[in-house]
């Protein structure tokens, strides 16, 4: 059985000691422009997301054979069944190929149901399968237990504010993707 204590993140803890992000210097020619990526907000939420999805993403591929698109497919079918994959890309921001090559997986895996429209084939609806949901109800409590260790690095007023900073940022990349 898979426990939290089987999910160490090296590089959570190697990334612990990383200084805090300062503003973007000038470099010694004068130049303000210059891209230096360990302080680029973008480049670090993506090496975070990655670090973080790698380390609990190591404990259920070991023990269910998911990849992190399934689990994302699987998470997302759990808290909203019946959508189409369109729609589980659109709510997961993974590429359309991403969640296709996953919900093949799951499929042939028997994770998932797939219905189909009546009146248009073409439109069809996923959810989870008794093996899914088995699946879901395992994984979970190990993505939770993970997160939780994650967030004790902050005080309670660290993480209201990282759960606001947060939600703002993905408002605002939403209206720049719009753009």
């Amino acid at each position: 059985m898979v426990t939290i204590e089987t999910i160490r993140p090296k590089a959570v803890k190697q990334s612990s000691q990383t200084a805090v992000a300062r503003p973007t210097r000038p470099a010694a020619n004068g130049s303000a422009d210059r891209l230096h990526l360990e302080h680029f907000v973008p480049y670090r939420l993506s090496v975070l997301t990655n670090i973080v999805s790698q380390s609990i993403a190591d404990a259920y591929e070991r023990e269910f054979g998911l990849t992190i698109p399934q689990w994302r497919v699987i998470a997302v079918l759990a808290r909203y069944p019946d959508l189409s994959a369109i729609e589980v890309a659109e709510r997961t921001a993974m590429d359309k190929v991403a969640v296709s090559r996953a919900v093949q997986g799951l499929l042939a895996a028997r994770r998932l149901v797939r219905t189909y429209d009546a009146g248009d084939r073409r439109r069809s609806r996923l959810r989870l399968s008794t093996a899914g949901k088995a699946v879901y109800t395992r994984v979970a409590p190990l993505a939770l237990g993970y997160e939780k260790k994650l967030l004790d690095a902050l005080s309670p007023t660290d993480r209201r504010s990282l759960d606001r900073l947060v939600g703002r940022l993905m408002k605002r990349a939403k209206q720049l993707a719009a753009t």
